[in-house]
């Protein structure tokens, strides 16, 4: 049976993804997938090499047919978001798919026509097979992405014969980390000791409660603000939500990224050694269940 663990933050600029790459380095045989679609930052530490690209069709967007359109104008009164322009142009930017111009033009001029949104990697780096994405500019169809990104992941799991997938998910609790948290195995939240991470903390944790997926805390920097990384420590004590490690605040993740590589590559430390301490712990819990 194929496992999932999907690493989020809540806020950005945690340390997600640096436990992420640290972790699909650790792994040994995993499928990593960047569910992060909207800023993918993953292949800067993984260095993939693309196998295979797929187009992504987010939704469909409206298309006039100027050789049909009488100019009536009623498209324009029916649009809700001022996609159609004074020259009767459809700005596929603000047009969000709703079809009431095709419903109310009295001509047959517009169609809903297929639009691409973004992209679907599937690449090899040193550490296992990577699935990646891109989402266009302005697109908003992230969650569906994010949910074809794991689908594609999910593919290769089974072609390579693997039974972990490591998922480096997006900030926030919108659309995107629902479709990166649905049906985990493990949610692992990385936070931080400041009032905006706890904040968002309290936030993540809630809606991964929502879903009653399993989840964990590991504290990065716990080191800069010790009271508030003993009320975080409390907090998640009493929603019964596992600490499973705390980082202290360290130039190595900053040095490392420079160089292209995961914190383990970088330099065999106690940075490095807790680090493998706290997947250890993770993975040896998920595979016990």
């Amino acid at each position: 049976m194929i496992k999932q663990i999907t690493v989020i933050s809540g806020k950005g600029g945690t340390g997600k993804t640096t436990l992420t790459a640290a972790f699909a380095s650790l792994a040994g045989n995993a499928i990593i997938a960047d569910c992060d679609v909207d800023a993918a930052n993953l292949h800067l530490l993984l260095h993939p090499v693309m196998t295979s690209k797929l187009d992504f069709y987010g939704m469909k967007v409206a298309s006039i047919d100027q050789n049909r359109c009488s100019v009536c104008g009623l498209c324009r009164k029916g649009c809700r978001f001022g996609a159609i322009t004074e020259n009767f142009v459809i700005d596929a930017h603000a047009c969000e798919g709703c079809g009431v111009c095709a419903l109310v033009c009295t001509q047959e001029a517009i169609v809903m026509k297929e639009h691409k949104s973004g992209e679907i990697y599937r690449s090899m780096t040193r550490f296992g097979p990577f699935v990646h994405a891109r989402l266009g500019i302005g697109e908003e169809t992230g969650g569906k992405l994010v949910s074809m990104v794991r689908k594609n992941a999910t593919e290769m799991a089974a072609l390579h014969n693997t039974d972990l997938i490591i998922i480096d998910g997006p900030p926030g609790i919108g659309c995107s980390v629902i479709a990166s948290i649905s049906g985990a195995d493990l949610v692992f939240i990385v936070t931080e000791p400041s009032v905006s991470a706890i904040h968002d903390l309290e936030r993540v944790i809630e809606v991964a409660a929502h879903f009653r997926i399993k989840t964990v805390v590991c504290i990065n920097r716990y080191d800069i603000n010790k009271e508030k990384t003993a009320y975080i420590e409390e907090y998640c004590r009493k929603k019964d939500v596992n600490v499973v490690g705390k980082l202290p605040l360290s130039e190595i993740p900053t040095k490392a990224m420079l160089e292209g590589k995961t914190v383990i590559e970088y330099k065999d430390d106690s940075f490095a050694g807790t680090v493998q301490d706290i997947w250890h712990r993770v993975h040896s819990g998920l595979i016990s269940e």
